[in-house]
């Protein structure tokens, strides 16, 4: 079980670095990102490829699938900066459909065969699902924490005014296509250090594992969870980590389940379940004020 318990809990830890990623994109500077398991597969055979063919160290190789992916991220920054709101959706769909295209055929990444990876080793030892669940912990932290100062910066601060209107941050003075350009050099190099530690971690990729229908599912985490906050696109992610290990005997419904929690929650419940302006967060916080108003009257 606890092999088991781990080898969940390394999958977990690394949706949840991917929907904190996306969350960057959509959630703060609000730009349509339909095709983040693009960047994901990227980082992933990046990585992959330079341990196994050029011999790099994996950590080195981390570093190095995130610059890659952090460049591919700034090209799609500058082609948001000409596309906004549904057009930008659709050309993020195409753009996961064609590096799914490309990872399927190109003779570097194994074409269709897929391509198999040799594990890492730390301190002499293998690293198994209990090494790699740890070590993604500990850049979950690391992200969370930098993301807070983010929210607390000028450049936080900034991706705000660009959410509730671009025109009006504009008309401040705020260079709005630098910090759009900015979310997806961070955002992407982010989802790119996600999938090279995935690759690692499976010791196996093919370009299946970074179909369209991934990013629907990252994206279902922050949605579900409560976009544009950090504890929304955890709770998302694990929420939909565990519950298809549960619901096993509906694992062919898995894409018609994200599809109808995406629609309900998007009807019903537009910031998630535990994001800002959910009801559940509203409702919790008029609770303890009213717990700490009776209190307060007590004692006096």
């Amino acid at each position: 079980m606890g092999a088991y318990v781990y080898s969940i809990g390394a999958t977990a830890a690394i949706f949840i670095l991917l929907a904190l990623s996306l969350n960057i994109i959509t959630g703060y500077a609000g730009q349509a990102m339909m095709g983040h398991a693009a960047f994901f597969g990227l980082g992933a055979y990046t990585a992959a490829i330079l341990t196994q063919t050029y011999g790099v160290n994996f950590f080195a190789a981390l570093l190095l699938s995130m610059l890659v992916t952090g460049a591919c991220g700034a090209l799609l920054g500058l082609i948001s900066l000409r596309l906004q709101a549904d057009f930008l959706a659709i050309t993020t769909i195409g753009i996961n459909f064609v590096m799914v295209a490309l990872f399927n055929n190109l003779s570097i990444t194994g074409g269709s065969l897929g391509l198999t990876i040799v594990k890492p080793t730390l301190f002499g030892v293998k690293m198994g699902n209990r090494q790699f669940f740890w070590l993604t912990l500990i850049l979950i932290v690391v992200l969370c924490l930098l993301i807070v100062k983010m929210r607390r910066s000028w450049f936080g601060m900034a991706l705000a005014s660009i959410n509730n209107d671009a025109g009006a941050a504009r008309s401040f003075g705020i260079d709005v296509s630098r910090y759009q350009i900015l979310t997806f050099i961070i955002g992407t190099a982010i989802a790119g250090l996600a999938g090279g530690i995935y690759s690692h971690r499976m010791g196996y990729i093919c370009s299946s594992d970074f179909a369209f229908v991934i990013s629907i599912q990252i994206l279902s985490m922050v949605v579900i969870g409560g976009i544009g906050t950090i504890r929304g696109p955890i709770l998302g992610a694990l929420l939909l980590t565990f519950l298809p290990e549960v619901l096993r005997f509906a694992d062919d419904y898995r894409s018609l389940v994200y599809g109808a929690l995406l629609v309900l929650m998007v009807r019903f419940m537009p910031s998630g379940l535990i994001g800002d302006n959910s009801p559940l967060v509203i409702g919790s916080k008029k609770l303890l004020g009213r717990r700490f108003a009776k209190k307060g009257g007590q004692k006096a």
